[in-house]
């Protein structure tokens, strides 16, 4: 059976251009749609956080002003309520061993800007599945926490690759527009990595070898669907 390490921001604020704080979160879809789609394949989903924090969904992914419709919205509170317990009790991104798992799993909202983007206990595991060849996904906004993996030399681990990302256009339409403090698909494109985006708020999902990136919340189930092939071909 197939071990899935799914790695969530700890995240509840982000700081944005213009100094102030913006509450943020996982995006709900992210996460309960990634997890129900590979849990119903029969793979292990662990969840982790930086520091074993308990991670906020953001507000936004459960309502009409994050573009999220009631049914929608009740289908996905109603899926996390079914996993609280995880999500109140997340491994330590530090106490986990990359040995123990296939997959690195990233979902993402705003939060992982903040904190995962950064991370160096992240970066050792995406170093280490990189080097093993182990999968590794990542999906709107969190594939900013594929930023943390760097080079000895300090270049960026996934420079070359082809990815994809919530895009700058969509973080005009419908994001935090100039008030983002980066936008996550230039800051990739200036690390190096070769970013290719299909149409504003499509599903889009680009497989690179073991590297899996989706679009955008829409991208959600293809993602999870796109991973759970590399574990069974």
């Amino acid at each position: 059976m197939s071990k899935i390490l799914m790695v969530v921001s700890a995240a509840t604020t982000l700081e944005l251009a213009d100094g102030s704080a913006h509450p943020t979160g996982f995006w709900a879809e992210e996460v309960a749609a990634s997890h129900r789609v590979l849990t119903a394949a029969g793979a292990t989903v662990d969840i982790a956080t930086p520091g074993g924090a308990k991670p906020t969904v953001d507000a936004l992914s459960l309502s009409e002003q994050g573009g999220v419709s009631a049914a929608d919205a009740a289908e996905f509170e109603s899926y996390l309520a079914g996993i609280a317990d995880a999500l109140a009790a997340p491994l330590s991104l530090s106490d986990v061993t990359l040995d123990d798992y296939d997959t690195v799993y990233i979902p993402g909202g705003h939060a992982p800007m903040t904190d995962l983007a950064q991370d160096a206990d992240l970066g050792r595991l995406l170093n280490e599945a990189a080097a093993q060849g182990k999968t590794v996904a990542a999906l709107c906004h969190g594939v900013a926490g594929l930023l943390s993996a760097t080079k000895e030399d300090g270049t960026f681990t996934f420079a070359g690759r082809a990815l994809t990302s919530f895009t700058d256009e969509e973080e005009n339409q419908g994001g935090l527009g100039a008030n983002t403090p980066y936008f996550v698909e230039s800051r990739l494109r200036e690390r190096g990595a070769d970013v290719r985006t299909g149409a504003a708020w499509s599903s889009t999902v680009v497989v690179d070898g073991n590297l899996i990136t989706g679009q955008n919340p829409q991208s959600s189930t293809a993602t999870a669907e796109a991973v759970l092939k590399t574990l069974t071909t």
